[in-house]
Formats: structure tokens, sequence, C-alpha cells
């Protein structure tokens, strides 16, 4: 197989929750030893990267910010080169609107024009009321535009599985009829950015996911090669779902192992 760079889903592959996958910070010192570039792809909305690589320095896996793709950054990307002029109505976590920093942020006037409505993974703090808000805000005049930050279905949390953005996002589609601008897996656009960020062409990247559907159906639309792992949200019938990893290992620990077995040297 003719690979030349790796992109990797955090959660579930990673870590889960807040402990590591047992030979994960093993098998990525040996990516950075291999000189193999690489690029973290997350779904996650509800902390900004600086969060993100705090958290992987905490197991041991130093990485620079620019290395890790997210939807927030992708989504304001987007904003700046497409939305009107005007305030985004931003439904994500507090700590994640730092990555909109530079964007003008709606006050929270019901009679103020916004210029988008962007949804993210709130978790508990979704409600009723905050989801009738982001209705309403679509509703106006001059139809905003809603941008999702990811259409993942759910995730497993220490205590579980739990909803994700993409449900609320549905939600909202149905009602409005708006199809949404989603700027994070599984979109074909979003791993393009990251083979873009990579410098080479789709074919020649693996990406490394537990999400069957987010990762790796997702990543295939796209052209990239895919393993499967089975940690995080995996579950066994996953591979009955008629979607086909061009590999499944038990965990990361097990990449270096396939890497030298089938990558092209």
């Amino acid at each position: 197989m003719n690979l030349g760079g790796v992109l990797l889903d955090l959660d579930g592959v990673v870590y889960v929750g807040e402990q590591a996958v047992p030979g994960a910070p093993e098998a990525l010192s040996w990516l950075r030893a291999s000189g193999i570039p690489h690029r973290f792809v997350t779904n996650t909305s509800s902390r900004p990267r600086q969060r993100l690589g705090d958290k992987l320095s905490t197991f041991g896996i130093e990485t620079p910010v620019a290395q890790i793709l997210s939807p927030p950054v992708v989504a304001a990307r987007w904003l700046r080169a497409h939305a009107a002029t005007g305030a985004h109505a931003l439904f994500v976590p507090a700590a994640t609107q730092s990555e909109f920093a530079d964007l003008p942020v709606w006050s929270g006037d019901r009679d103020q024009p916004v210029a988008s409505v962007v949804l993210g993974d709130l978790g508990e703090a979704w409600n009723f009321a905050r989801l009738n808000l982001a209705f309403e805000l679509l509703m106006q005049a001059g139809s905003p535009p809603l941008l999702a930050l990811g259409m993942t279905r759910y995730w497993r949390a220490a205590d579980g599985l739990r909803l994700d953005t993409g449900p609320f996002v549905a939600a909202l589609q149905y009602a409005t009829g708006r199809q949404p601008v989603v700027t994070g897996k599984p979109e074909r656009t979003f791993f393009l950015s990251g083979a873009e960020s990579l410098g080479l062409p789709p074919e020649q990247i693996l990406m490394i996911g537990d999400d069957i559907q987010g990762d790796i159906e997702g990543a295939q639309r796209a052209g990239l090669k895919t393993m499967q792992v089975r940690t995080g949200k995996f579950r066994t019938d996953d591979l009955q779902r008629g979607i086909e990893p061009d590999a499944v290992v038990d965990s990361l620990a097990d990449l270096p192992a396939w890497w030298r077995a089938h990558v092209s040297p």
C-alpha cells in the first residue's frame, strides 16, 4: 500500500474520556520518530484546539495546535469567506468561541439580524428554549445559513453514550427545510482539508477512526484509505453495515506493526 501520511481521530482513538488508549502515546511517538506526517482531525466542538493540545500533553503527547484540525476552525474560515456581513449566533460552548474571536458575535437581541447560526456540542446545555431560539434565528428574513460543527450522532463518555451535535442539527434541518453547511466529519471537505494540510493526495493518506460512519465511510468518500480501531464507540456489528475499512486493528497501539507489514517502503 502506498501511504505517506496519517489523519487520526482523537476521542476513541488516542484517548477515551480522560484516559489514553493503552499504547497510543507510544504509537504516536513512533509516527514522529519515523517522520510520517500526521494531523489530528476531531469533531470535538466543546473545547478549543489549545485545550485539546493541553489534554494530549497530559498523556505525554506534545502536539502543536496547528496539527489539530477541528470544525470550529473550518467554520470560521467558511464564515470569513462566504457569510454576509453581520453578527454570528454561536450555539457553542464558551471556550470554543475563542476560535471565532475575529468575527462579530450576536448579542442575544432577538431583534438583531444574524449573519449565520452555528451549532456545536453543547451537551446538557441543550434544552427546548435554546433549540427553539436557534430555530427562530434561522427563520429570520434573509435566511441566515446554518453551520453544523459536525454531524456525529453520539459519542462515548466515561458514563456511557451521549448525543453529539448531529441530532440537534437534524431537528433544525427538519423544522426549517434548510440544508446545513457541515464543517466537520463525515463531510468530504473536512477530510480534504486534512489532506491539504499534509500536502498529500487523499489516496496516500490513512484515516484512523473509531466511528464506522463518521470516520471510515466519510474518509472513504473523500478518497482516503481507512483503519478502524476496536476502541471508543466501536461496536462489533459496525463491521456488518456494508462499510469495509482497509484495515481493522484492536487499537492505535497496533499501527506501527501494521504499517511495517503493509506499507510500501
